[in-house]
């Protein structure tokens, strides 16, 4: 079962989020509907910039906690090296 470490953003060069879920399209979704209360929700944080697939948890909550510890711009650098136009990548799940 493969685990996703993503990114979303509120807009070009707006508020992150990073996140880790089993099941990306769902968690997305959830996002983007507000069905969970905190962070996300209440700053608008609905567009997925960035994800990465790992085959062990244990590798995904390592790089998902190795990301929360990123500057900012490292983030906004890694976002711009593969979604250069911050495409909303959910549309490709």
């Amino acid at each position: 079962m493969p685990y996703y470490v993503y990114i979303l953003a509120s807009k070009r060069n707006g508020t992150l989020y990073v996140g880790l879920t089993n099941d990306l399209a769902r968690r997305v979704y959830e996002h983007k509907q507000g069905l969970a209360d905190g962070f996300t929700k209440r700053h608008g944080v609905k567009t997925l910039v960035h994800a990465e697939s790992y085959e062990d948890i244990d590798a995904a909550r390592a790089q998902e906690r190795r990301l929360k510890r990123w500057k900012r711009a490292w983030k906004l650098t890694l976002i711009e090296r593969d979604n250069p136009d911050w495409l909303d990548l959910y549309k490709r799940l």
